[in-house]
């Protein structure tokens, strides 16, 4: 078909839908309720409220039963089904889950499935009559699965063109070829609008041609948050749900068109004193300042930090000691990021996409260790996990799973053991002092509040009792000063007796070591200052003073050299047997090797006269002044043993 003919086709249809009721977007719904409110609740007023419908918590302003939800934001809960199903008021959109705090919920996918003859046109429409409840633009696009059709997508009335596609037959190589990346661009099998703006209601017209395959009269539509078409999806009686993500609902309230005209009429103004107000397309929203922590739609709701606990308190599970801002009872943690469940399977910090065994909780670093996730929840998880830097609004953006993590309060960081990271608030210490109570935790006198820093980017704070006190700065007059007086073990006199013997015992024993080294220290140092004053006088006795005055002649003190006998005896190993090169009348020569590696024979003699000794000094003298290959040389004598020895 050319472009000539679309455009020609798309002003017919504007012609003929222009009679069209307008009631028709929100016929789905039924009639308005009369039991919406409209003023701020309290906590108190809706305590009456169900809570729960299967295993999707509510909040308000969404709520079951009169009284208990804000106008256009009426739910019901199947209660037959298994687990209870929860709806959207007389509708088939059913709400997975509610995050109030965002302004979002999920649902499963809002979609129909229509069976069309060929030369036909259907009508479809979704919408809420009070507001409230919008689709948002965050979904991926409006997807139509099935071929020969024209496809128109209106606003709340036929005159409000969103967008319109066109889907057309091919075979089935030429389908999955098109749509190899299951975007559903090139309209062949499916094709797409894409949204541009949030959607309270929407109406669409599908045209199916003439001469289109008669066997592929199943027309699927849906608008999820993501779709990725594949071939059989064609043929089924609908899409293959492993390909598609829920749809995301927003928050808007409807009422007024805008902000400022909210705040005029006070009596029906949706937020409460401590949240910020956002002008959405139509209508406007509420949040908390801290990140979407706490309910901005019921009087104080935003107090995202509480910090007076109830009294008695249960502060453990198993044998992990849990203090506060933790708990695990209602009124004893200071806000949900806080609240931990004691299991059968220990302590459990549930963070929604995974579960968490604690295993130590720590005031002073910040940090809860715990062993392993629970169930079925695994690190793939980590993608849903929104990272956000302070800048007094909303500003999320995912993040993608990496060693380092940041969840809200929570900073995952990857080791041995998980190791994750906490603080307070994401706010500075300054930030959080200027909200006074509504988000400042270091009420205890002598604490300080610390802001924590990742890199470059403040994370958020900690409180940390002063030094010389202890204790937990998050309770009021809880930092008390450090006795070291009374740091001591409180023993029995078993153990006392026990502690002392022992303590005696080492003493003793390690005393007696002590005594028996120094007396052996003491007498090897005795002993070698009798061996030196008996080798003194052996020196003196043989003559050794003369010698030296003899070699003092700088021409002779190179040809001659008084040796030590404990130089001697190194060389000689101790005159061992083995180094014995001669035996004579006279004495016995020993090899020697000298600490300059230089091999000589040392002679040592028997026992002789003294006056053989005066001559035997003079000879020395002589002989190391020889020089001749007939004679060998005399390098030097050793006189501190009783004999005078020789070295050759």
């Amino acid at each position: 078909m050319s472009s000539t003919g679309v455009l020609v086709g798309m002003c017919a249809v504007l012609a003929c839908l222009a009679a069209v009721p307008r009631a028709l977007a929100t016929a789905v719904h039924g009639d308005a309720s009369s039991n919406g409110i409209l003023h701020i609740p309290s906590n108190g007023s809706l305590t009456s409220c169900p809570t729960h419908c299967g295993d999707v918590e509510i909040s308000y302003p969404f709520g079951i039963g009169s009284g208990c939800f804000r106008q256009g934001f009426e739910l019901t809960c199947n209660q037959t089904a298994r687990p209870p199903r929860l709806f959207l008021r007389n509708s088939t959109t059913q709400i997975t889950s509610i995050d109030v705090g965002s302004n979002m919920a999920s649902a499963s996918t809002v979609g129909f499935n229509v069976t069309m003859g060929q030369g036909v046109d259907t009508y479809m429409s979704w919408g809420t009559p009070d507001g409230g409840a919008v689709i948002s633009e965050i979904n991926d696009a409006l997807y139509v699965v099935g071929c020969g059709l024209e496809v128109y997508m209106f606003g709340n009335n036929w005159t409000d063109l969103i967008g319109s596609c066109m889907s057309i037959c091919a075979d089935d190589r030429t389908t999955e070829r098109a749509n190899v990346f299951g975007s559903c661009r090139d309209g062949i099998g499916c094709c797409n609008i894409y949204l541009t703006r949030d959607l309270p209601a929407f109406m669409i017209n599908i045209v199916r041609r003439n001469g289109t395959r008669a066997q592929l009269n199943d027309v699927k539509v849906l608008l999820p948050q993501y779709y990725s078409f594949v071939l059989g999806d064609l043929y089924s009686s609908w899409v293959n749900m492993s390909n598609v993500e829920d749809t995301i609902i927003q928050i808007a309230i409807t009422d007024q068109p805008n902000c400022e005209r909210a705040r005029v009429n006070k009596d029906s103004y949706a937020c409460n004193d401590e949240s910020n107000c956002q002008d959405l397309r139509r209508g406007y929203s509420c949040s908390c300042l801290n990140y979407g922590q706490g309910n901005p739609y019921i009087v104080n709701g935003c107090k995202a930090y509480d910090s007076t606990p109830k009294e008695n308190c249960t502060r453990s599970c198993g044998n992990i000691s849990i203090p506060f801002p933790f708990g695990i009872e209602e009124g004893c943690y200071a806000n949900d990021n806080f609240r931990l469940n004691c299991t059968s399977d220990g302590t459990v910090l549930d963070r929604r996409y995974a579960q968490y065994r604690v295993t130590r909780i720590s005031l002073d670093d910040g940090s809860l260790a715990v062993s392993n996730m629970l169930n079925d929840t695994s690190y793939n998880n980590m993608e849903r996990i929104v990272n956000s830097n302070y800048d007094g609004t909303n500003g999320f953006r995912y993040s993608y799973y990496m060693p380092s993590v940041v969840d809200g309060i929570y900073d995952f960081s990857q080791e041995d053991e998980i190791v994750i990271k906490w603080v307070v608030a994401n706010l500075t210490c300054q930030q959080a002092k200027q909200s006074k109570e509504m988000y400042y935790a270091c009420i205890s006198d002598n604490s300080n509040c610390q802001d924590v820093r990742r890199g470059k980017t403040n994370y958020g704070y900690l409180c940390k009792c002063n030094d010389g006190f202890h204790g937990n700065p998050y309770l009021q007059n809880n930092c008390t000063e450090f006795d070291w007086t009374k740091k001591r073990c409180v023993t029995s006199t078993k153990q006392r007796n026990l502690i002392l013997g022992i303590a005696i015992g080492i003493s003793c024993g390690i005393g007696s070591i002590i005594i028996a080294l120094g007396v052996i220290v003491l007498a090897n140092k005795w002993k070698r200052g009798i061996q030196k004053r008996i080798r003194r006088a052996h020196f003196k006795k043989n003559q050794g003073l003369l010698l030296e005055q003899l070699i003092s002649d700088e021409s002779t003190t190179s040809k001659t050299k008084i040796f030590s006998l404990e130089e001697l005896e190194e060389a000689t190993n101790n005159f061992d047997a083995t180094r014995v090169l001669g035996r004579g009348g006279h004495g016995t020569v020993y090899k020697g090797i000298l600490s300059d590696q230089r091999v000589v024979a040392i002679k040592k003699s028997k026992i002789v006269e003294q006056i053989e000794i005066d001559q035997f000094i003079n000879e020395v003298v002589i002989l190391s002044q020889i020089i001749h290959r007939n004679v060998v040389k005399l390098f030097g004598c050793c006189l501190e043993d009783e004999v005078p020895m020789l070295v050759y």
